[in-house]
């Protein structure tokens, strides 16, 4: 059986919503979109029909994800709830439904299984660095440039084969 972690534009595209199969989510995610169809009580009916789980993966997946999203560029775009489902999917070895570029392209750099939503979704994997254009000098994990204090911008270095 493969498991399916949504992100939270799944849930914006009413995914979990429409379907009868059971998928998963952390509690990040969870709080970022509790909201919807808040007077409709529509995310507390797939929780109770067991159709949505909450889990929180483990520690291990968390540092992984982080570490290969620092290595590729794309730590500064994502959320604390876009590393927790990366994080979870890796963890159950599981399919990521998501239209969020960032989050598809480390996930596609994790040889993860991406569900595009409402999009084509990315078509190529990138990797990018971030620089200064006061100072011309090139970083890969900061926002701030530490030596002239401007805001860093992000460019690409390289894009992997057609996927």
């Amino acid at each position: 059986m493969v498991f399916k972690i949504l992100d939270a534009s799944a849930f914006y595209a009413g995914i979990p919503f429409a379907s009868s199969e059971k998928s998963f989510t952390t509690q990040d995610v969870f709080d970022e979109i509790k909201h919807i169809k808040n007077g409709h009580k529509a995310i507390e009916t797939i929780l109770e029909t067991k159709r949505l789980e909450i889990m929180t993966p483990e520690s291990e997946y968390i540092k992984k994800v982080l570490l290969k999203s620092k290595d590729t560029g794309d730590f500064q775009n994502l959320s604390t709830g876009d590393i927790s489902v990366i994080a979870l999917c890796l963890q159950l070895k599981a399919e990521l439904v998501t239209d969020d570029f960032a989050v598809s392209n480390l996930a596609k750099q994790l040889n993860l299984t991406v569900v595009p939503v409402m999009t084509k979704g990315i078509t190529r994997i990138a990797n990018w660095i971030y620089f200064c254009s006061g100072c011309e000098k090139t970083f890969s994990q900061i926002s701030k440039c530490p030596l002239c204090g401007n805001k860093l911008s992000r460019k690409l270095i390289k894009l992997k084969d057609d996927i």
